[in-house]
């Protein structure tokens, strides 16, 4: 009886032991990651960086994001978008993971299960296909936002391709994009991911110093792309970010101001 009770006592032990160890283990692997994102990855990505209105910027090897806590998402994604990066590949699209590197946590992908929203991509995949690791991250869940699918495929699946159709005709641009996450939202799922009411694009051509933003209300659309541009100035007021603070003034603020879409080709 004493040699059965000394073996259950041992056996309780061996198991809060593996379970500490792992939640040690596990502990470490999410404190690494947090470490890593804050690390930034790209020298002329942090150069073109926005402000944060959240405090709380993650850089991962293809991207950069500021992740805001209360709508459970990022409030912009920015990333250089270059020629080379547009290559043809035949990867297996991959789970979504949550983004542990989000030091608040970032939202499960089951916020979207069953809520009649795609788990739209901020950064698409499609433009990180150069390898497979960049390809991969950009499904983690601090890179999406709910999206009807009309939506997703459609009107803002048509401004996807004509990022890559600039990234290759200007030799590489830089793109920031996101949900405007202001207002009274609809939210889904138990952490209550909020569903933006518009969505944004800037697109930087460094090379040819232009600039162009667009601004999209959340629902499909016929319309041409030329006429949801608007002046960069007016995304930062309805965001509250300053898209590009280390342009030198003068230039920032003329490319900004303007609502202009002249050498820029919609063909």
């Amino acid at each position: 009886m004493r040699k059965r009770k000394l073996y259950g006592i041992l056996a309780i032990l061996l198991v809060i032991g593996v379970y500490g160890y792992e939640h040690f283990i596990n502990e470490k692997d999410v404190a690494e990651s947090v470490r890593e994102g804050a690390s930034v990855k790209s020298e002329s990505r942090t150069f073109y960086l926005p402000t944060s209105t959240t405090g709380q910027v993650v850089h991962h090897n293809g991207y950069s994001l500021s992740y805001s806590e209360p709508h459970e998402q990022a409030e912009w994604v920015a990333y250089e978008l270059k020629k080379s990066h547009l290559s043809k590949s035949n990867f297996k699209r991959p789970y979504f993971e949550v983004d542990l590197a989000v030091k608040t946590g970032a939202a499960s992908w089951r916020n979207y299960k069953n809520s009649g929203y795609d788990r739209g991509h901020l950064c698409p995949a499609g433009d990180k296909s150069y390898t497979k690791e960049a390809y991969d991250e950009t499904f983690l869940t601090s890179n999406i936002s709910p999206q009807t699918h009309d939506f997703n495929s459609g009107i803002w699946n048509t401004l996807e391709q004509k990022v890559r159709y600039w990234a290759r005709k200007y030799d590489g641009v830089f793109v920031v994009t996101g949900g405007v996450l202001k207002g009274d939202l609809e939210t889904i799922g138990n952490e209550r991911v909020a569903v933006p009411n518009q969505f944004y694009k800037v697109i930087y051509d460094a090379e040819h110093e232009k600039m162009i933003a667009f601004l999209m209300p959340h629902r499909d659309s016929e319309e041409p792309l030329y006429n949801f541009v608007v002046p960069v100035d007016s995304v930062e007021v309805l965001t509250g970010i300053d898209f590009f603070p280390e342009l030198e003034d003068a230039l920032e603020d003329k490319l900004e101001a303007s609502s202009s879409y002249k050498g820029w080709s919609f063909n």
